[in-house]
């Protein structure tokens, strides 16, 4: 009888790895071993570990909800809002010792892989675009000040949520969140 294959326990622990320490300081054996699976069981999947950070950054925009966004039966505004929280929640309740993978790995990898940066552009390119539709959004049900630059302000609140991940995490506190929220959705979007 065939064995199982261990692709979807590599993957899934070389994202739960890359969040929680970083792609420099995670070996293929802290994947492995994480995985449940033989070191050398790692290279049937995977070509580098550069290709499973790729798989990692797909997995982790498959789970920002971004669902949350297109939900029809609320106000634009109110959607947004769902979708941070949905995320500072995460944060909160992994310690927060997790940040965005996607920023993480921006921070940390670009410079040395293109592959990687352009993957991480792609991804912000993509969560940017999301931010800018509901905005448009409310800006159109009247929600939004006419003169808003809604492509500067989907940029402004995605860097603002990075800097506020990076934030919480050097402070172990939600104060960096309760900033966002009340920056972001009291002043800027006001």
């Amino acid at each position: 009888m065939a064995r199982a294959s261990k692709r979807e326990e590599i993957a899934q622990a070389a994202l739960e790895q890359f969040r929680t320490r970083g792609f420099n300081a995670t070996g293929i054996s802290d994947i492995t071993s994480a995985a449940g699976a033989p070191k050398g069981s790692f290279y049937n999947h995977f070509a580098s570990k550069e290709e499973s950070a790729l798989e990692a950054l797909n997995r982790y925009a498959a789970g920002l909800r971004f669902d949350l966004l297109d939900a029809p039966d609320r106000p634009a505004l109110e959607r947004l809002r769902a979708h941070f929280a949905f995320l500072g929640e995460d944060t909160v309740d992994n310690g927060f010792a997790r940040g965005c993978l996607v920023g993480n790995l921006g921070a940390e990898v670009a410079d040395h892989s293109e592959e990687i940066r352009s993957a991480i552009q792609g991804g912000f390119r993509q969560w940017s675009s999301h931010i800018q539709r509901v905005l448009t959004e409310a800006k159109e049900a009247g929600e939004l000040d006419a003169a808003l630059d809604v492509e500067a302000a989907a940029l402004f609140i995605l860097s603002a949520w990075e800097g506020t991940l990076i934030a919480a995490r050097a402070d172990k506190s939600s104060a960096p969140l309760d900033a966002f929220f009340r920056m972001v959705f009291d002043v800027v979007l006001r």
